[in-house]
């Protein structure tokens, strides 16, 4: 069994053109410190923007994409604002206060939280509370995957581009773009997390 961890946070985003985007910042993970993106545009293709190869094919057996872009990626994370630049898509979001479920997840120590065994709860609730959001399942290449969520704070304004085109204006997560078993929550949202990926056969 190898268990790689990724520990960081992944931002949530759906807009008024219909381009929904995924914005993942890894400050430890089995490659290092990155960024990565997945963009679904309002026709449902969906992009990886990944800073590598080796990234981007680790991600791409991992969740599903019908292309993938290997670019340079510039991301600035702030307190109250994340820019991300890179593979096409030019984006600002806008972060804001602590949700609800950030206020019951911060309390957990994160030993207890990242635990991939506690999923076997948190799993039956995210189904019920959060539409589309699982915290266990099945990725590709044969791997599980288990998310492990230690704060949740609400995101509050979106401006960018995606190819040249303008955004629009921020809107719920909505259709959920289909990256893989999980999605991230209908309201756009910066999640604390774990992830763990075990690929064991």
């Amino acid at each position: 069994m190898t268990l790689d961890r990724f520990r960081g946070q992944i931002a949530g985003v759906g807009s008024t053109s219909g381009v929904r985007v995924v914005i993942g910042h890894w400050p430890q993970s089995p490659f290092g410190s990155f960024t990565d993106a997945m963009v679904a545009n309002a026709a449902g293709h969906r992009v990886l923007i990944a800073p590598t190869h080796e990234i981007a094919e680790y991600v791409s057996q991992t969740y599903q994409f019908d292309s993938v872009t290997v670019a340079d990626i510039r991301f600035t994370p702030r307190d109250k604002q994340w820019d991300f630049d890179g593979g096409g898509l030019s984006v600002r979001l806008g972060i804001g206060r602590r949700t609800v479920l950030g206020a019951l997840l911060r309390p957990i120590p994160r030993s207890v939280s990242a635990a991939p065994a506690l999923t076997a709860v948190t799993d039956p609730i995210a189904r019920i509370l959060l539409r589309g959001v699982r915290t266990r399942g099945t990725a590709g290449g044969g791997r599980r995957e288990y998310y492990g969520a230690h704060d949740v704070r609400a995101i509050e304004s979106l401006s960018g581009t995606w190819q040249g085109q303008d955004l629009g204006a921020l809107a719920p997560v909505d259709p959920t773009p289909d990256f893989g078993f999980s999605s991230t929550p209908r309201r756009p949202s910066v999640t604390d997390v774990t992830t763990t990926i075990d690929q064991c056969d």
